[in-house]
């Protein structure tokens, strides 16, 4: 193959293969350079052996991935990366930015998956690709149009699926299955003791796959030693198996085939970079000359304003500053005293138990970085330090930091965020930090009794599936269920896929009345769902006291919500009675009691608000239901004779005019035909006309300015919503409507925390902010501190901020989350 649509190359194995396959090399200031200079060789011999039209590369991140979830000694033998490579992958990636190549890097994920992702991107769009890599991995990957060439010293060998059955007598996804058997000392994959790959090809080139090894393994013509091993390392091969396995779709990662797209280069910034690093012969490859007329470089004098303060980065357990580095007492002393300076990252800090005078923190890389991109891929120093233009010093990282910093300070002034970076991010991370070193007490003996309840009800419904299906098959495998619901039971579906039948909610919801197994498989999967992501998760998750600690993650959403992890306590299932019941399980601790102030339709009254609209503003200041209001409005009836399905079909309305709905998705989330919801939505706009006015406008500005701000000031950049592709386009309008809504509301509740949590203290009280969830906020207070807290909160909340409508907290107290929830 001469040629390709795409190229995408394994960073961080080139990057490797560089390193320890040339001799170390440097320039006159002691910066390593062979790893940079043997990837560029190999990135232009690849560019022009294969002429690819894009060029992607992707890089690992130093972060836990879902596989480290899964199985946590993954990748747990692995030496970390030599100090030499280090300092220099920031430079192949500057030098990538600079020369308009894509590179990516997402947190949980591995390169292996992006290149995964990207070639079954290239596929389904028509065109082929070649994925370069010195890791064997990727030959699972190989099909007619993706192509792996695969780096050995002193020549690269390109596979297809002809050059993978010759050497190894299988399809190219069969790999995964011997990998499976075989395991990986490498990424410490254990695979099945004792089986070899000798052992594993040969069960794999005769019986295709797991699935069917173990289906009939105690029938298979193979010596009793191997049936012996088989047996026992059952849980182990199917757990490498989906350690081995790489991803090829994520619809939650922004990857598209624009992603790839060649940026013009920045030809006087790749001279500067390259003279410094003394890589003449690269200039000389690349064609480069100096710019008579090139802008002089940007240097730590950028900003006047942070120039007298301090700079701190941690790391390893040591403070690296202007002033030097520090360990132990040295850092508790630099963070408390009173002398203004930057943090790095404030939060981790606080997290891992420092105790910092926050009057004295003026500034803070991450938060300001994410403030200025919401869209970003992480915030590490030196990707930050990459993608602004600062040479990245692992070695003199304050000095590097200082640089970043001069430079975020003047864009976030410039684009009038400091206000929003100083009076709700910083203090913020602060009362983020305090919840999260409180945390919550749960009744685990609850929650395990809830769990014996669900057991007992995922194994009565897990006989009658059987039953119904006439055998036993794994009911959470949609390729076995659908096996049994479409071949078995013959019951009617839609297109099969390449990867066999689909067998979603929407799929299951559409076959309910069609055979009485179907709601049986549903409950099975909520069941099971509750159980092993809920009820095990929490209880896995709580410490010996009997407290969960989530991780409230500050610069993670779009819109700037916050967000929780380990464990996600903002996704507790509440749609559900048995899964309201979850509330019930976290509760006060003794002689305590728990508050919980909900915002009462905040987005709706932000709407009415940011939008001007009068009909709107005047439902609100009524203190009428609003979604009765409008269900009279879009239904032409007296508000009295308003049925509750009448209100419900307008709450719909409501909220969905909120996140840009159409008229499809409205009729499938109401259960009525397209032609009624568009009458919906036009009788709505035709009331609250004002709020189709604003929706227009807000979209026209996006596509003058390209971004959208909220009623703070907080922007967000929206860098499709002049893309031709018309369903890109409509995706990205969506999201300039939503996001001055949906932001300012996450604006609202960060300022309501961060004044509650103030006059807490400020009035010398025990009650603490313990759980954020969504637009609800939940006080433990002592008993005797209940009514003054629950004033105090409903005050702050009500007050954060000044709209045409009133702010309403419903507010109620109990033992647990679930009484006080009301």
């Amino acid at each position: 193959m001469s040629t390709s649509t795409l190229l995408v190359i394994d960073g961080n194995s080139i990057a490797n293969r560089a390193f320890f396959g040339i001799r170390p090399l440097s320039n006159k200031a002691g910066i390593y350079t062979h790893s940079i200079t043997g990837f560029m060789n190999i990135l232009l011999k690849l560019r022009r052996v294969h002429a690819p039209e894009n060029i992607a590369v992707a890089f690992d991140m130093r972060a836990p991935t879902f596989r480290t979830a899964l199985y946590d000694g993954y990748k747990a033998n692995r030496k970390g990366m030599p100090e030499e490579l280090a300092i220099q992958m920031p430079y192949i990636k500057d030098i990538l930015r600079m020369m308009g190549v894509a590179f990516l890097e997402y947190p949980g994920y591995d390169a292996e998956d992006l290149i995964g992702i990207l070639s079954r991107l290239a596929a389904k769009a028509g065109g082929s690709s070649v994925l370069a890599t010195g890791d064997r991995d990727a030959f699972q990957l190989v099909t007619d149009s993706t192509f792996v060439s695969y780096a050995r010293t002193g020549e690269d060998i390109l596979y297809d699926p002809e050059k993978i059955r010759e050497q190894y007598g299988l399809l190219p996804e069969q790999l995964i299955e011997v990998k499976a058997l075989m395991g990986d000392a490498s990424d410490n994959i254990p695979g099945v003791a004792g089986i070899g790959e000798k052992t594993a090809l040969a069960l794999i080139q005769q019986y295709n796959n797991l699935d069917y090894i173990y289906d009939n393994l105690s029938s298979l013509p193979i010596k009793e030693n191997v049936r012996a091993k088989l047996t026992a390392g059952k849980d182990s091969a199917f757990l490498s198996r989906n350690l081995g396995r790489i991803i090829t779709d994520a619809p939650e990662l922004p990857l598209t085939p624009e992603t790839c797209k060649q940026r013009p280069a920045d030809e006087a910034g790749l001279y500067n970079l390259l003279s410094e690093l003394e890589m003449s012969a690269l200039i000389k490859k690349l064609d480069l000359t100096p710019a008579a007329d090139a802008p002089a470089a940007k240097t730590a004098d950028a900003s006047a304003s942070l120039s007298h303060i301090s700079h701190a980065v941690f790391s390893e357990k040591t403070l690296f500053t202007s002033g030097g580095e520090l360990r132990g007492d040295g850092i508790n002393a630099y963070l408390q005293n009173g002398f203004e300076k930057s943090l790095f990252d404030t939060k981790t800090l606080l997290e891992a138990g420092f105790e910092i005078n926050m009057n004295s923190v003026i500034f803070d890389t991450v938060l300001s970085a994410y403030l200025l991109n919401v869209n970003a891929n992480g915030y590490t120093l030196d990707r930050l330090c990459s993608e602004y233009g600062v040479s990245f010093d692992a070695n003199d990282a304050a000095s590097s930091l200082r640089q970043l910093n001069a430079l975020l300070y003047d864009k976030l002034v410039s684009e009038d965020m400091l206000k929003v970076l100083r009076d709700i991010e910083l203090p913020l991370a602060k009362v983020l930090a305090d919840m999260e070193r409180a945390g919550i007490a749960v009744n685990l003996a609850g929650i395990v009794s809830f769990g014996e309840e669900l057991a007992r009800g995922i194994e009565s419904a897990a006989r009658e599936i059987y039953a119904l299906a006439g055998q036993e098959f794994n009911i959470l495998s949609p390729k076995q269920l659908g096996n049994i619901l479409f071949n078995v039971l013959c019951l009617p579906t839609g297109k099969k896929s390449k990867t066999g039948f689909s067998t979603n909610s929407d799929v299951l919801e559409s076959l309910y009345e069609k055979h009485e197994i179907i709601p049986l498989i549903i409950e099975y999967r909520a069941a099971s769902k509750l159980k092993s992501t809920y009820v095990d998760g929490l209880l896995a998750a709580a410490d010996g006291s009997g407290v969960i600690h989530t991780t409230y993650k500050q610069t993670e959403t779009r819109t700037g919500r916050i967000s929780s992890a380990e464990p996600n306590l903002q996704n507790i299932p509440v749609r559900t009675e048995r899964g309201r019941r979850m509330r019930g399980f976290f509760t006060a601790r003794e002689g305590f009691t728990l508050i919980d102030a909900d915002y009462s339709q905040i987005e709706l009254r932000v709407l009415a608000h940011i939008s001007g609209d009068k009909n709107m503003i005047d439902a609100f200041l009524s203190g009428k239901d609003i979604h009765t209001i409008t269900a009279s409005q879009v239904f032409n009836q007296p508000e009295e004779w308003v049925t509750p399905e009448m209100r419900r079909r307008a709450k719909a309305v409501n909220f969905g005019i909120v996140y840009g709905i159409g008229a499809f998705s409205l009729g499938k989330d109401i259960g009525v035909s397209t032609a009624e919801a568009a009458r919906y939505i036009d009788n709505y706009l035709a009331h609250y006309s004002e709020v189709g006015a604003f929706m227009k406008r807000v979209v026209a500005d996006a596509k003058r300015d390209g971004y959208v701000t909220t009623m703070f000031g907080r922007r967000r950049y929206i860098k499709d919503i002049s893309s031709p592709n018309k369903n890109i386009a409509a995706g990205a309008e969506r999201m300039a409507m939503n996001t001055p809504i949906q932001g300012t509301a996450a604006d609202i509740i960060k300022i309501a925390m961060v004044r509650a949590e103030s006059r807490l203290r400020k009035e010398n009280l025990a009650s603490r902010l313990v759980l954020q969830i969504h637009d609800e906020l939940i006080v433990e207070a002592p008993l005797s501190e209940s009514e003054q807290a629950s004033a105090i909160l409903r005050e702050e909340m009500e007050n954060a901020a000044q709209l045409s409508v009133p702010l309403v907290v419903d507010l109620n107290v109990g033992k647990d989350w679930l009484e006080a929830h009301g």
